[in-house]
């Protein structure tokens, strides 16, 4: 029964997340300080990982296809596919799930364990919405612009490195990546990437909001918002791939 116990009040959480707020003005520079805290502060990490994997990708894709029948653009179609489909929006996804949902989970633990939440409560103010609304709201406005950065990186490290190691050369890599495009693909890594910043900010809250103890506690609650953001990334990523790509 505990999962189900965890699932309503992660559900009842959420309807007092989203419920009306007194001053909407609050909020709204709430939401400039968490994009800047959750998107901007990621800008470093994520352009590091995505060029380098881009490259990884480039480089295992031209020595992979040794077969004189593969046609060398199939190198650039190959690291475009990959990193749209999966390495941006899911694999950098997880990434932001260990930075930004253990920050938040830590943080909104931190308030709990010393009465900070409830001294918003005694004032009338909703702890909730106050605390973890702002944070969705940054992480879905954010994070596609995250992923697109990611995904343009990925891509660029890849021709720069692949070029560089003599993989393939940049005709060859530009006409891969141009080849068979279809826009569609961009609207269901898109999807995924809001379905994923939900999930991270919203799981990492729940995990925070509901700390009990001291600060031993604190970092329970941190490695419980990773672990659970990291599973049901892979699980919604699974279900979302099924309903766009399974026709």
């Amino acid at each position: 029964m505990k999962p189900f116990f965890h699932i309503g009040r992660y559900a009842m959480l959420l309807i007092r997340v989203f419920s009306k707020p007194e001053k909407v003005g609050v909020y709204w520079r709430q939401i400039v300080h968490e994009i800047n805290s959750i998107g901007i502060s990621s800008l470093p990490i994520i352009a590091i990982i995505s060029v380098f994997m881009g490259g990884i990708i480039t480089i295992q894709a031209a020595f992979g296809f040794s077969s004189p029948w593969v046609p060398l653009y199939a190198v650039g179609f190959t690291t475009r596919e990959s990193i749209l489909l999966e390495f941006s929006p899911t694999i950098v996804c997880l990434i932001l799930a260990g930075k930004v949902g253990s920050n938040i989970a830590s943080e909104i633990g931190a308030m709990r364990i010393t009465e900070q939440i409830d001294a918003l409560e005694i004032m009338g103010i909703n702890s909730a919405g106050y605390l973890i609304f702002p944070k969705i709201a940054a992480a879905v406005l954010i994070f596609p612009f995250l992923i697109a950065l990611s995904m343009f990186l990925g891509i660029f490290g890849g021709y720069i490195m692949g070029v560089s190691a003599g993989a393939c050369t940049g005709y060859e890599y530009i006409f891969g990546i141009q080849a068979f495009f279809d826009p569609n693909k961009l609207y269901y890594s898109f999807t995924k990437v809001i379905v994923f910043a939900f999930l991270i900010t919203s799981v990492s809250s729940y995990f925070g909001y509901y700390t009990q103890g001291g600060a031993l506690e604190v970092g329970k609650s941190s490695t419980s918002a990773v672990v659970y953001s990291s599973i049901l990334i892979l699980l919604f990523g699974l279900i979302l791939t099924n309903i766009f790509l399974n026709h």
